[in-house]
């Protein structure tokens, strides 16, 4: 299994970035986890947006669902262009129908997951976990048989993560502040939060994501060392893991 972040960045892109969004390949298989805003463009730098197998959506904040759109009329356009006619599956939860509603066009197919059960895509095993956060949000545990991934989504902390995420091989957390900073109304963590999951979970790697766009971003890789002692990763567009 390999994944490659496409998009790293909370509420807003960076300059020359994009929000949270991540690309799973195993096999010839490519799915997406989030489609955030720029992140279509970034995309495009590692693979073509017509070997796109699925999409798994967490919730519906701009942030993570914000190229949807522009990827329907990239699947249209590329009709128009070489008649491919197949079309995308985007696996979202009803409890925003409005926001699920969105994903069918004409070469997408929003999919109902039912976040009580686990979800099969391709090769991918998936199950799900309700997040703290504002609306209904849904952090995702993704397996291939072999490998473990664990995404937390936008979140603010939960004692719940540390069993959810118990051993996994690389544990990609929300980490939009910083020691001491109180995400819990916008339903983030910071650092600190972040470092004790990942301790108290015995993660074997550590990313960080959904970044603040002020700081020094090596000074949240400091925090978190302060409690989790195995490696630790900032995200960046183009980051890459291949498993152990």
């Amino acid at each position: 299994m390999k994944l490659t972040v496409i998009g790293c960045w909370g509420g807003y892109p960076a300059e020359n970035g994009s929000t949270s969004s991540y690309l799973l390949q195993s096999g010839d298989f490519r799915m997406l986890i989030d489609l955030g805003s720029g992140a279509l463009s970034k995309l495009q730098n590692y693979t073509d947006i017509e070997q796109i197998d699925a999409i798994v959506l967490s919730h519906y904040h701009h942030d993570h669902v914000a190229d949807i759109g522009v990827f329907q009329y990239a699947k249209l356009i590329n009709y128009y262009v070489n008649g491919n006619e197949n079309v995308v599956p985007i696996y979202g939860h009803t409890e925003d129908e409005e926001g699920f509603a969105k994903l069918t066009h004409t070469y997408t197919k929003g999919i109902e997951y039912n976040p009580d059960n686990k979800l099969i895509i391709g090769p991918f095993e998936i199950e799900f976990i309700q997040t703290n956060h504002p609306v209904p949000c849904y952090g995702m545990q993704i397996t291939d048989g072999k490998e473990s991934i664990v995404y937390t989504a936008d979140s603010g902390f939960m004692k719940e993560w540390t069993k959810f995420a118990d051993r996994c091989d690389l544990f990609i957390t929300d980490c939009n502040y910083y020691a001491g900073q109180d995400g819990s109304k916008p339903g983030h963590m910071n650092s600190e939060q972040v470092g004790m999951i990942a301790r108290d979970a015995n993660v074997n790697k550590l990313l960080l994501s959904h970044l603040p766009q002020f700081g020094d971003l090596q000074q949240l890789k400091k925090e978190a060392e302060s409690f989790y002692q195995g490696p630790i990763e900032i995200a960046r567009e183009g980051w890459t893991w291949s498993g152990n």
